[in-house]
């Protein structure tokens, strides 16, 4: 499955994954605030990606 990942689906998911992890962190050290805006921006990398991948089909 993971052969099927071009270099740029993997950037994407690793971006997002951090954005993840980063904002569990944060809102584990109370700042919740930050924390939200941060996990709100988890959907939109991966509609972004999800975008991307659309192109690149249309494209072939």
């Amino acid at each position: 499955m993971l052969k099927k990942l071009s270099k740029t689906d993997v950037i994407m998911l690793f971006l997002a994954f951090s954005t993840l992890i980063l904002s569990e962190i944060m809102w584990f050290n109370g700042e919740t605030d930050g924390a939200l805006f941060l996990g709100l921006w988890v959907p939109s990398i991966l509609a972004f990606a999800i975008y991307l991948k659309l192109i690149k089909i249309d494209n072939k």
